[in-house]
């Protein structure tokens, strides 16, 4: 069922016993991210804060689960959004040879174009409280950890327009608050967002903004999308609720906003002034995004409903609430991916712990010799999987999603000495591993079951079948050159031993824990420079920390995301009253073991 603002999200997350209401005084600062961490990592409920220290209660964690996230989207389960998309494409692309076969498809048509949203006269139920002399500070907006650069809105719907074509975007940008009329804006270099800024720029105008907060939840999701550019959001969020979204006209801008969103924040950026300092802040690749400069947003109103609710989401070391977007785009975009860019897709996967762009999984269905390393070379320049660092390409009978069953059919057809592409590439802005930042290494993995003309002499049917690897912890800080001296020496050590991969990783990762490896090495290697082969056919990649290396690292190596010992003590002690069940360990405690050195957010070169 589609909703009409948070308050009726709520109502059914109510009825439906996934919501949790803590009456109890908790500080947006710092407080409500530690008691939300230790829910969302538990596998818990959806929170509302109701006292906040404003007007505004704060829901959190609404998006974590499968069954809140299909909710959400106004689905029985994400299965049934696939299935829904799939069909619409599959009717859309078949064979149209024939007058008849073209006719069919206009029902298709028009059923889309029944989602596809209006501009309603009027104000919406978005404007019923106008703050003209707008201020920031009575929204609950929260510190997420203890060095950020201040209060983030973390679920800002950003809505921008090019100048020249006139065609829209909706794009999730960071707003850090600065005072309490103006705000950073963190869209990337990348992004819609940023695209549309430059073009603003060469007009010599003020460019219009406008950030949507809350409405129906599935336009969260949509501003997460990842969309092509120019394809408006509202028409996919439409499609999932099965019902149009209505946009009204902001109050001091041209812009439209839904109807029926919880709180608008209406401004412009001015492209002649000079850009503030942004961050750092504690992101969702469970490291801090280090400070840099971005536009600044001039907040010129500030509208909402009689019954707003305030959204927030928390970001950091994984598996957090972002984790449940991901799994929705898996299902959601794999009919898409297969009509537009690769067909012989079956399936993919993002893993949690790669944290969406650090390691991609593909199934494909294989007809021809070099098809695997032909999937890697197009998803590596295809939208957003641009991004991608580690892509492996899989054929066959193997359930990517269970990761025992997905190695062994790795090792299993893949030597690597023949198998690993690697380039150069784009990275998402957020990576800290690379020389360079935004540009650097990529691996991609072809194992796909080989067809004879691929198949190396070696390979033969019993080839390394059994799963071996190695996962070892050095103490870097120590010594500098322990990395170069452990390649040699687990290279001589395992020569004879079937050993196939050997991951390198700091003393204070728990090597029991395979998770936690998985995040480290995938978040703190840039292929090209930390995986090789020693000798041919063991795969070793350094995992570990680079400004600890020789001569250091030339750009700044950020810290993990940890909440502060005042702050775990602080909620132990509150949480009793909190009314959410019994005490739930605090997962920085474990985490901050990774914390390296001085606690805060750079990692120094010492």
């Amino acid at each position: 069922m589609p909703y009409t603002g948070l308050s009726d999200f709520i109502c059914d997350l109510e009825k439906h016993s996934e919501l949790h209401r803590i009456k109890t005084f908790v500080d947006p600062v710092l407080e409500i991210t530690e008691i939300t961490d230790r829910i969302s990592k538990s596998g818990g409920n959806a929170l509302l804060f109701e006292s906040t220290g404003t007007s505004f209660p704060l829901l959190i964690n609404a998006f974590g689960s499968d069954k809140r996230m299909a909710m959400a989207l106004s689905q029985r389960d994400l299965d049934q959004a696939a299935v829904e998309i799939a069909s619409i494409f599959d009717g859309i692309s078949e064979s149209r040879d024939s007058l008849l076969k073209k006719i069919s498809s206009i029902p298709v048509l028009v059923k889309i174009s029944g989602y596809l949203p209006s501009h309603v006269k009027g104000k919406g139920i978005c404007q019923q409280v106008v703050h003209r002399n707008p201020d920031l500070s009575i929204l609950p907006v929260i510190k997420c950890w203890p060095h950020d650069g201040g209060r983030f809105i973390t679920l800002p719907l950003v809505h921008t327009i090019h100048p020249l074509t006139g065609k829209t975007n909706v794009g999730m940008y960071r707003m850090q608050i600065l005072d309490n009329n103006t705000t950073a804006m963190h869209w990337q270099r990348h992004k819609t967002g940023a695209n549309h800024f430059e073009e603003w720029k060469k007009t010599g105008r003020k460019m219009p903004v406008s950030v949507a907060l809350g409405g129906d939840p599935v336009y969260t999701y949509a501003a997460t999308a990842p969309l092509p550019e120019n394809i408006d959001e509202y028409i996919l969020a439409g499609f999932l609720r099965k019902k149009k979204v209505n946009l009204v006209r902001c109050i001091t801008n041209d812009l439209y906003v839904p109807s029926d969103a919880d709180i608008v924040i209406e401004g412009y950026v001015d492209p002649a002034e000079e850009p503030v300092l942004e961050g750092p802040f504690g992101d969702h690749t469970g490291f801090y995004s280090l400070a840099d400069y971005y536009p600044k947003l001039h907040v010129t109103c500030i509208t909402h409903s009689h019954k707003a609710v305030y959204p927030a989401t928390v970001v950091g070391i994984p598996p957090m609430e972002d984790v449940w977007f991901a799994k929705a785009t898996e299902k959601i975009f794999l009919a898409p991916l297969k009509l537009v860019i690769l067909p012989e897709t079956e399936d993919f996967h993002m893993p949690e712990a790669g944290v969406a762009h650090n390691l991609v999984i593909v199934k494909i269905r294989k007809s021809y010799p070099g098809q695997g390393k032909k999937v890697i070379s197009s998803l590596m320049g295809a939208g957003q999987m641009m991004f991608t660092k580690y892509l492996v390409v899989v054929s066959g009978d193997v359930d990517i999603r269970n990761y025992r069953q997905l190695s062994e059919h790795v090792f299993r057809n893949t030597t690597f000495k023949n198998d690993l592409l690697f380039m150069s590439g784009p990275l998402d802005v957020l990576d800290h591993t690379s020389d360079v930042l935004a540009l650097g290494g990529k691996m991609g993995i072809d194992a796909t079951i080989k067809f004879k003309e691929e198949k190396p002499v070696e390979m033969t049917e019993d080839f390394s079948v059994e799963m071996k690897v190695v996962v070892t912890g050095l103490n870097q800080s120590e010594d500098r050159q322990a990395v170069a001296k452990s390649k040699k020496e687990f290279a001589e050590k395992f020569r004879k031993d079937d050993i196939r991969l050997i991951l390198a990783v700091d003393k204070t990762v728990d090597v029991n824990d395979m998770y936690q490896v998985a995040w480290q090495v995938l978040g703190n290697s840039d292929p090209s420079r930390d995986a090789e082969l020693v000798p041919d056919n063991i795969l070793y990649i350094d995992g570990t920390i680079k400004a600890y290396r020789d001569g250091g690292f030339m750009r700044k190596w950020p810290n993990v995301v940890c909440s502060s010992k005042e702050t775990i003590e602080c909620i132990d002690r509150k949480w009793e009253s909190l009314g959410i069940g019994d005490l739930i360990s605090s997962p920085s405690i474990k985490n901050s073991r990774l914390l390296l050195p001085g606690n805060d957010e750079v990692i120094t070169n010492s």
